[in-house]
């Protein structure tokens, strides 16, 4: 990856294009502004008998609700009745499922205001963690969620269907009570993808491959398991928007934490879920384990002294445990149950089944507004039915206010959105994606954002205005595999005469990657750290393999259109040491001078238009004379036509590169919508390319 990137100012145009939301206008000065916030708690409570049977027809004011002591008035609430013994109709055999060529996405939605979607039914999430499961227990884990839809599904039962692999969760059904559609899906549903990221063991159990000493292995596990944790905390965060009794079944092989290195994360899992009323309850996918002291044939053997002091097979045993463990952290503290040790997974599904009751739902705006994060003791009580016992949540985490996190839960918050099936359009990015041949194998894709000044927050430092914005990205393949990702944090300090101007002009930041050819897809994150919002860019482009060219036509990169260029040594931002390194192989920084694209293509007549392009005759024995020109068309019209630009000679390498760069003063041009079209002919070759996108042109 070639990274090298820089934030300037550039004049803002009336047009944004590529954008994946836009936020309302900013406040007009002197205008009074009033803000008011409050937190709906709802609560889920089952009461029973001495007999432990539900207790119905109870209403709002039998019951009592303090939080940290201080009553609560109950401003919501509900009965939910479930049957046990109503049963969906039967579901079809295997062979009558219709088996899809690619599973789609899907959300988890929420209720909508007036209807009765989960009123009366039991809501099931089976969640996959693909990462941790090698094959034979992926196998056994979608076995026994097909088990349980034909055989022990009712018609109380919601099943929603939710995945772990390539770095994301992914919904591939909301809660759905049709067991064929259900069944479908896990039919489709690929073995073997998403494994190979489960732990590899750096003690005493580990195997003996030979190899020279190396990097240790357990920094990339501390990842893993962080990645496995945080994505769990993503599926609890879908289901939070649901207000009624939320289950988790979560299959894995699995958990092992690496020391203290992921108590933070595990805690931030564990809060989430509480926070959204959502119990865990894992399935321990390996089942029941006749674990050889000295490992099995899918491990290599110790080799080492440790295989007959007893220290290999007491490592192997306290794996498993710490595997198991930390399972059982998950489900004991979000009021779940784990399954171990048991062949027939279906029966984890089945007890969390059976753990919902029929129960009531209270909702109460909390008297405490204070977003400080900290835990808030519950406690429900019946007014008459002293014999009764309630279960309930005893207790959530209030929300936090973004200046009040630490490091550590500003990073999460970056990948946790990172992880969100749905963009976040708090900020409003543009974006451009380009790219240019190196060699016959690789291309250079630089990569534009472009962020509006106005909606980025100034905090007074030390007497100076600064605008912090933090980054991140990732780059992923048609599999599904992150090949590029980036992370920066950008400290831009500015004048009192910038600042004043930065609510007129955006900034544009810029970095870059090397790529094969390709369909890709790309997601980006940027964060004004000031006040946390977050806004989200994600889309697809491909990488065309250029050495594939026509006989007719001429091979040429993408086309960078630009009104402004600055030094590098000038640039406000510049976080790269080894600038001049980071930049070589970047084609649009010629003499030290960078050409910045125009994202959004909105230019002014007092303006002078660069637009620059490759063409490539790799094909060609020796390099041919190249022609081009730049046009201007309204509808059938051609407005304006630029004077031929001819390039007699290419650079010395094997793919014969030509560059084309024109400069098109816009004074010729009246304010309007054009189509531009870049010509490239090849006289002796008689080939020819052509390109063409809409600029627009204001006073």
């Amino acid at each position: 990856m070639r990274r090298g990137f820089a934030v300037v100012w550039l004049v803002s145009g009336a047009l944004w294009a590529q954008q994946t939301g836009r936020n309302a206008p900013a406040e007009e000065a002197g205008a009074a502004t009033f803000r008011a916030t409050t937190e709906l708690v709802v609560e889920t409570v089952t009461v029973t008998d001495k007999n432990g049977r539900p207790v119905e027809g109870l209403t709002a004011k039998d019951f009592q609700v303090t939080e940290d002591g201080v009553p609560q008035e109950i401003r919501f609430f509900e009965y939910q009745k479930l049957p046990e013994t109503q049963e969906s109709a039967p579901a079809r055999e295997p062979e009558h499922l219709h088996i899809y060529d690619k599973l789609g996405r899907d959300q988890i939605r929420a209720e909508k205001p007036g209807t009765t979607r989960y009123k009366d039914r039991r809501l099931l999430a089976l969640y996959f963690d693909m990462t941790s499961m090698p094959v034979a227990d992926q196998v056994r884990a979608l076995g026994a969620a097909q088990r349980f839809i034909r055989r022990q599904m009712t018609g109380a039962d919601l099943v929603a269907i939710l995945r772990y692999e390539g770095g994301a969760v992914e919904v591939l059904q909301d809660f759905t009570a049709d067991r064929d559609r259900l069944l479908s899906i896990l039919e489709t549903m690929i073995v073997g993808e998403g494994q190979g990221l489960d732990d590899t063991t750096s003690d005493a159990s580990a195997a003996d491959t030979g190899a020279a000493f190396g990097q240790d292995d357990t920094e990339f596990n501390i990842f893993n398991t962080d990645r496995q944790l945080s994505a769990l905390q993503t599926a609890a965060a879908m289901l939070g928007q649901l207000s009624e009794k939320k289950l988790l079944l979560y299959f894995a092989s699995g958990l092992r934490l690496n020391g203290l290195n992921n108590q933070a994360q595990l805690h931030a899992t564990i809060n989430s879920a509480i926070r959204a009323g959502v119990s865990i309850w894992p399935v321990d996918a390996r089942g029941l384990v006749a674990q050889a002291p000295m490992g099995d044939a899918t491990h290599g053997s110790p080799g080492t002294v440790a295989m007959y002091s007893g220290a290999g097979p007491a490592a192997f045993t306290t794996d498993f445990q710490q595997s198991q463990d930390s399972l059982y952290a998950l489900a004991s503290d979000t009021g779940g149950k784990p399954l171990f040790d048991e062949n027939n997974l279906t029966r984890g599904i089945v007890r969390a089944q059976r753990s919902i009751e029929s129960y009531y739902i209270l909702g109460y705006y909390t008297t405490n507004a204070a977003l400080d994060g900290r835990f808030r003791r519950i406690r429900i009580t019946l007014a008459a039915e002293a014999a009764a016992k309630l279960d309930y949540r005893r207790g959530y985490f209030a929300g936090k206010q973004f200046s009040r996190f630490t490091a550590a839960e500003k990073e999460r918050q970056l990948e946790d959105a990172l992880m969100l099936p749905d963009p976040i359009t708090e900020l409003t990015i543009a974006m451009e994606i380009d790219y240019f041949q190196l060699n016959r194998a690789e291309y250079y894709v630089p990569i534009v954002v472009k962020i509006p000044g106005r909606e980025l927050a100034l905090a007074k430092r030390g007497g100076a205005a600064r605008t912090l914005i933090d980054f991140i990205g990732e780059i992923k393949d048609a599999s599904g595999t992150t090949v590029a990702n980036v992370r920066d944090k950008v400290d831009v300090k500015l004048s009192g005469a910038t600042a004043a101007e930065l609510a007129r002009r955006p900034v544009v930041y810029d970095t870059g990657f090397t790529l094969l050819p390709g369909d890709y897809t790309l997601k980006f994150l940027a964060r004004d750290a000031e006040t946390g919002r977050i806004g989200t860019y994600q889309t697809s482009f491909r990488i065309p393999n250029l050495n594939r060219g026509e006989d007719n036509r001429i091979p040429i990169s993408a086309v960078v259109l630009g009104s402004q260029k600055v030094e590098l040594k000038e640039a406000l931002y510049n976080a790269v040491k080894a600038k001049d390194r980071a930049e070589t192989g970047n084609p649009l920084v010629q003499d030290g001078v960078k050409l910045i694209p125009s994202v959004t293509r909105v230019f002014r007549t007092d303006q002078s238009l660069s637009v620059y392009l490759q063409a490539y005759e790799q094909a060609a024995a020796a390099f041919q004379p190249l022609v081009g020109r730049v046009s201007f068309y309204q509808g059938q019209r051609t407005a304006f036509e630029s004077e031929p630009v001819k390039v007699t000679q290419g650079k010395a390498n094997r793919l014969k590169t030509a560059e084309l760069s024109f400069e098109i003063p816009l004074r010729n041009l009246k304010p309007g919508r054009y189509e531009c079209q870049v010509t490239v002919l090849n006289p002796e070759g008689q080939a020819a390319a052509f390109w063409r996108a809409p600029v627009v042109v204001l006073p």
